[in-house]
């Protein structure tokens, strides 16, 4: 409200408050400071904040006739939520002052007045009317913001995979869940010619939205990519070059993208400084799969990467995820780490790629417990069977 007119609805039954008012707070009036209406009664005062919902302040009188202030106080609520009320009574009326405070009165004066007081009071209901609008004002934009996130999140979620490929040769399934109401973490699933399939699981630097509309970028870089290539390492060259271009905030993406046939039971991968994959064998052993040295996508323009092959045995399985999973942490700042996630599988009760992928998250949230997820979890199970 700072430099706007503060409008202040007196009331009060004497005729002669009228002329005083306006002749004590004159400079204020001429400056466009003040501007001052007057209603006689609680009833007059109810009518004019019917009829006009431009007030800032009320200054009303206890003892009026037709309605005193204390009714008037109990009605302003119904009528303007809004409105700041400044009390006025006799001096040492302490139980109407006491009373009109616990109706909701900002401030008192007593009198006669004192209008040097009353300027000070008027001016200390102003800023804290102000600071309320103020508040009021970025809830408002938060409620706001949050609704644009939350269709956000719906649409990220929305172009993520919620059907997999499946044959007799392989199962796999795929789920992510953003630390916020936008992520940066995705993952995706590529049928390719010859019952070939490709895998994709990336993690965005930095959360929120910035995040989100990288990863959406990536994400579709990578797809129209991946559908025109056979090799992956060509795949992130192609992407890295196209994500490096004006790329003057540096962020960057972590990928590992490979491609799995069931025929040869092979999978070719590269891996752009993402975490390597866990390669779970048929006796319930893990290895980490072999890293190809290739660096996080959006910031090397023109960076050669490598790919490697590995087969994979009837019966194991692959295990990509980002670092949500390993950096989740207890309240005492403890980490879930790789033993854990390894641990996982030591048990022989999973069934498929969906049971694996849905134990994780479950392992992962009850070692956190109470503690608010930090970053996003994505997590992407090839399992052969």
């Amino acid at each position: 409200m700072e430099g706007s007119k503060v409008r202040i609805l007196v009331v009060d039954d004497e005729i002669d408050l009228e002329q005083l008012m306006l002749q004590k707070m004159r400079r204020e009036v001429r400056c466009g400071r003040y501007e001052f209406e007057f209603a006689h009664n609680g009833a007059e005062a109810l009518e004019c904040l019917r009829k006009d919902n431009g007030f800032d302040i009320v200054l009303s009188d206890i003892n009026m006739p037709v309605m005193d202030g204390l009714t008037l106080l109990a009605q302003i609520p119904d009528v303007d939520p809004d409105v700041r009320a400044v009390m006025v009574s006799a001096y040492g009326d302490m139980e109407n002052i006491r009373t009109a405070m616990n109706r909701g009165a900002f401030d008192f004066v007593v009198k006669p007045i004192d209008f040097t007081d009353l300027k000070i009071t008027i001016e200390r209901t102003i800023e804290n009317l102000t600071l309320w609008r103020n508040a009021l004002s970025a809830r408002d934009k938060f409620v706001a913001l949050q609704n644009e996130l939350d269709v956000a999140r719906k649409m990220q979620q929305s172009i993520l995979p919620k059907s997999f490929p499946t044959s007799e040769a392989f199962d796999l399934y795929a789920t992510m869940v953003p630390a916020r109401s936008v992520g940066g973490d995705f993952f995706d699933v590529y049928e390719l010619n010859d019952g070939r399939v490709g895998v994709a699981v990336a993690d965005v630097s930095g959360k929120g939205v910035s995040a989100a509309m990288f990863m959406m970028a990536s994400r579709t870089l990578l797809k129209a990519c991946a559908t025109t290539s056979a090799s992956p390492a060509a795949v992130l060259e192609q992407v890295n070059t196209m994500l490096s271009d004006d790329n003057d905030t540096m962020t960057f993406v972590t990928l590992l993208y490979g491609i799995y046939d069931p025929e040869t039971k092979e999978f070719v991968y590269a891996n752009g400084g993402h975490n390597p994959p866990v390669i779970v064998k048929p006796n319930l052993t893990t290895e980490l799969l072999k890293l190809t040295g290739g660096v996080p996508l959006g910031v090397m323009q023109d960076f050669k990467y490598q790919e490697n092959t590995v087969t994979l045995e009837p019966g194991s399985m692959i295990v990509f995820y980002t670092d949500g999973v390993l950096e989740a942490e207890k309240e005492d700042r403890e980490l879930f780490g790789m033993d854990r996630l390894c641990k996982i599988f030591q048990g022989d009760t999973l069934k498929n790629a969906k049971e694996v992928t849905n134990e994780i998250f479950e392992t992962v949230k009850k070692f956190a417990g109470e503690n608010p997820q930090s970053d996003d979890i994505t997590c992407l199970v090839l399992r052969i069977t």
